[in-house]
């Protein structure tokens, strides 16, 4: 990872290097019937959506700068965009930000799609943080406070109530990693709360609460976990394979999201790592064994699954991330986050989901349950 404020090229396109750098600043009406494991809740009534409409409600999008163009609004107000993450350089101040999320929250009202626009960004504490406000603690420090869970929740109320002031309804936290070493991957920027997987779960439990108390929903990161990885591992930038055991992964990385699912967290974002304990083949990301086995059946967790950039250096030998996009979908992702900061791009990825779609690629019944998910996630968040 490069040093905070120094992105690379290839980093200017990539979600995690510009973490610590970005400061303070009958499914779709088709008459396919809605399985039951993606029903929870309150009923959502569901429209009739065109191929590439549905497409476009599992796809994330990105701009560049702090003035939202129209070409994404005109998108937003056709159904043609699911949701849309905020990096820093599209954040000058909170006026500045609270008024262009506005735009996009009046464009929705034109969707076809009658549910909140997805409006998500990393609010994570300490120095990754979007907007300018809290939580002023970095994760760490909130680990080794004397009440780290008070602490957690406080970190979690302050994020949520900033967040759902400016417009937004998703933060792309906690950080759910169990860092090894001091100055590793997670730890070089204090993103992980402990060593200690039952602090790291308690903190996680007590961040999710309290945030989603505020009705900004949270997003565990990064299943199975990315506490493993050294400071040089870095999934933006190239491959990432971590060898540690089944056993151990259970043990340690994947405990806090136990807690998290109990804590009743909406999203979890999956990891870019290959992990040769679950899948020695496939990133997290792109492995039905990690995302349906291991945090569907094993964990329990019938929420949103969302992808890491989809155009990280880590997956450019499975693909294009238009072709990465359709093999994500297919092995259960439901949100694929395009995170290039450019509107085309994420037009790619829908062309190529719904290409998938009518083709067959996508199986109707897996795609109808995660719009569905999606779907209901955005009507809890009104």
């Amino acid at each position: 990872m490069d040093q905070p404020g120094n992105p690379s090229p290839r980093n200017l396109l990539s979600r995690r290097t510009l973490l610590a750098g970005a400061g303070v600043a009958t499914a779709a009406g088709l008459g396919v019937a809605v399985p039951a494991e993606a029903v929870s809740g309150t009923p959502v009534p569901e429209p009739c959506l065109t191929a590439r409409q549905q497409a476009a409600q599992r796809v994330v999008f990105s701009y560049p700068g702090t003035t939202v163009p129209q070409s994404l609004l005109d998108l937003i107000a056709a159904g043609l965009c699911g949701g849309v993450i905020l990096f820093g350089e599209n954040v000058s101040s909170l006026s500045q930000v609270t008024a262009a999320v506005g735009l996009m929250h009046e464009a929705n009202a034109s969707s076809p799609v009658k549910a909140p626009l997805l409006v998500m960004t990393d609010q994570e504490g300490g120095k990754v943080r979007r907007l300018p406000g809290g939580p002023v603690p970095t994760a760490k420090q909130i680990g080794e406070s004397p009440d780290p869970a008070a602490a957690a929740a406080d970190a979690g109320q302050v994020a949520g109530r900033l967040l759902r002031g400016a417009g937004l309804n998703v933060n792309l936290a906690p950080v759910l990693d169990v860092f090894r070493t001091p100055g590793d991957f997670e730890d070089q920027f204090q993103r992980s709360f402990s060593m200690d997987p039952n602090v790291v779960a308690l903190c996680g439990r007590s961040f999710v609460a309290a945030q989603q108390d505020e009705r900004v929903a949270a997003t565990a990161k990064h299943f199975p976990g990315l506490g493993p990885a050294t400071a040089q591992q870095n999934t933006d930038l190239g491959p990432v394979t971590l060898g540690t055991s089944r056993a151990d992964l259970r043990r340690i990385d994947e405990l806090p999201y136990d807690a998290a699912v109990h804590a009743g967290v909406k999203l979890v974002m999956l990891s870019w790592a290959v992990y040769t304990g679950l899948d020695p083949e496939l990133p997290a990301g792109l492995s039905p064994t990690v995302i349906d086995g291991e945090l569907r059946r094993r964990h329990g967790f019938h929420g949103v699954t969302i992808t890491d950039a989809i155009n990280a250096g880590a997956l450019d030998a499975f693909g294009t991330p238009p072709q990465n996009a359709v093999t994500a979908a297919a092995a259960g992702m439901d949100l694929i986050l395009e995170a290039t900061r450019d509107v085309s791009n994420g037009q790619a990825v829908v062309d190529s989901l719904a290409a998938a779609l009518t083709d067959g690629t996508l199986n109707r019944h897996r795609s109808d349950a995660a719009l569905h998910r999606i779907l209901q996630l955005r009507a809890t968040l009104a």
